[in-house]
């Protein structure tokens, strides 16, 4: 690590993401490094490592890189310096509600996945137990 970045083998363990998957997001311009080094090697930083982890989250939840890229711009502007007027404002939080209320609903349906995959772990089992026990067979 130099001073506040860090490389990609670093994030890598933070992140839980692949070396290719964080440099597929460069390519995409999801996550562009901050920095490089003068090996020309990427250096992060934590608010790059942040935005990555925005990402891991919305991935499993199915959201596309448009809408990644859409989500991080959002919360971009909204964490910019810059002023940012009423109409733009409203706007953004619109956004932000419109990714919360998606997350929440494939949250739902991702826990009915798993009671339904639950339930037949449970019968796969039951059966298992039943099979095991049961009288042998000439």
């Amino acid at each position: 690590m130099t001073g506040e970045h860090m490389q990609i083998g670093e994030v890598v363990a933070r992140t839980q993401l692949s070396q290719r998957t964080i440099r597929h997001y460069d390519e995409v311009g999801l996550v562009v490094p901050s920095a490089r080094s003068q090996g020309g090697f990427r250096l992060y930083t934590e608010s790059d490592v942040a935005r990555l982890m925005v990402i891991r989250r919305m991935k499993p939840l199915g959201f596309t890189l448009d809408e990644m890229r859409e989500l991080l711009a959002a919360t971009d502007r909204l964490d910019s310096d810059e002023p940012i007027e009423d109409s733009e404002h409203r706007s953004l939080i619109t956004t932000l509600r419109g990714f919360e209320h998606a997350a929440q609903q494939r949250c739902n349906e991702l826990r009915t996945q798993l009671e339904r995959a639950e339930e037949f772990a449970g019968t796969l089992r039951q059966r298992l137990s039943a099979a095991q026990t049961g009288p042998a067979r000439a």
